[in-house]
């Protein structure tokens, strides 16, 4: 086995975050905290966010009582958030509470309804990087099922 090999290997990739970490890395605090777990976390290429969708959620108040479902526009932040942690891992600790903010979404697509209950595994991958700003193509899937895909670009401010 070469180990040099398995060495870079190891060292492009982080362990499972919990949502402890998540918070310590990105800013989001409840009840726009959107991710509960990041796994699979491929440094400067991919990572898999996980979002339990609970009826308690405060936006199925108004969304729709009758028939709650999760507003798309919030998958497609969780997919941001997946993004950002991904981010501040490939950097670093020192860009860990730096704001990442949205430039544009294109491309987003809803599929299915998400519902309570739900457990989302969104799957980002880098797309590219120039200086600050990184684009990303997101996957949101239930069960394995495609429910909402967006490709996106966020820039990192280096104020916190």
């Amino acid at each position: 086995m070469d180990v040099t090999a398995d060495n870079n290997a190891q060292s492009n990739t982080l362990p499972d975050l919990d949502v402890n970490r998540i918070m310590q890395m990105i800013p989001h605090r409840y009840p726009i905290l959107m991710i509960e777990r990041v796994v699979d976390i491929v440094l400067g290429e991919s990572a898999t966010g996980i979002k339990n969708v609970s009826i308690n959620e405060p936006f199925f108040q108004g969304h729709f009582p009758s028939r709650p479902v999760m507003p798309g526009v919030l998958i497609i932040e969780a997919m941001a958030q997946t993004s950002a942690v991904l981010v501040v891992g490939t950097l670093g600790a020192e860009a860990e509470g730096k704001l990442v903010y949205f430039m544009t979404v294109d491309e987003a697509r809803f599929r299915r309804p998400v519902t309570p209950g739900d457990t989302i595994h969104i799957h980002v991958t880098k797309q590219r990087k120039r200086a600050n700003v990184w684009k990303f193509q997101g996957e949101a899937k239930v069960n394995g099922v495609l429910v909402a895909e967006a490709v996106y670009s966020a820039m990192i401010l280096d104020e916190k």
